[in-house]
């Protein structure tokens, strides 16, 4: 890798910002005074440093975010996307949101740069369960959980995958969990409208074995533990 690319993915500035720093003369390659951007180092052979400090170089970034409502879930958009909120720190690794949340949906959102992982938790052959809190205009009822259990038919004639819906509370303002296998547009408030209902909250709560962080205040976020990286690597 170019000893300038490096730099830049690590946050030290974009690459003419990074040639302007290796003149200054306070890199160096194995104890060696460096200039060249174009020098290619070894990211885990080679001991770089600026200003005497160890470069540390990752090649992913893993990132749960309790994503606010009226945020896209995008990497870019006319409206404010998750990856403006992240720090330029960690904008440099060019992460994208894993699937999307609808603008006004809220909860765990997962941001990263390893492709290979987002494909094995988006692709449908995968069935990657999602779990989500709702409130619902309506009353739910015993029967809307057998009815989701079945799967039901969109407007559109498609008959989702079965569905795990468990009542919290039933009034004419009811509240519920529900976890499904796949990931159609507005799947879960189409769902709902398909049994005369509708959702008027909707917040992601886990995606796989991994839990929104509580601690996590709308907008918030950090990065996932190993453990919790490797869970999903499973």
């Amino acid at each position: 890798m170019r000893l300038d690319k490096l730099l830049a993915n690590m946050g030290y500035g974009t690459r003419k910002e990074v040639k302007k720093l290796l003149k200054t003369g306070v890199v160096r390659v194995d104890e060696e005074i460096t200039k060249d951007p174009k020098q290619h180092v070894d990211p885990e052979g080679n001991h770089v440093t600026v200003h005497e400090e160890t470069v540390e170089y990752r090649e992913f970034i893993y990132l749960m975010m309790n994503k606010p409502g009226g945020v896209i879930s995008a990497t870019e958009d006319e409206d404010e996307t998750v990856i403006d909120l992240l720090i330029p720190e960690d904008q440099v690794f060019e992460p994208f949101p894993v699937g999307r949340l609808d603008k006004d949906t809220e909860g765990l959102l997962l941001i990263t740069n390893d492709g290979k992982l987002a494909h094995h938790l988006t692709s449908p052959k995968h069935h990657v369960p999602k779990t989500y809190y709702a409130r619902i205009s309506g009353h739910v009822t015993e029967e809307d959980v057998q009815a989701f259990q079945k799967g039901v038919t969109l407007e559109d004639g498609y008959v989702t995958k079965p569905g795990e819906l468990t009542i919290l509370v039933a009034d004419d303002q009811s509240e519920i969990e529900l976890t499904i296998h796949e990931g159609k547009f507005h799947q879960v408030k189409r769902m709902f409208e398909a049994v005369d209902k509708k959702v008027i909250y909707l917040q992601r709560i886990q995606m796989g074995d991994i839990h929104l962080d509580r601690d996590l205040e709308p907008g918030e976020y950090r990065e996932l533990t190993e453990d919790e990286v490797n869970i999903l690597k499973k």
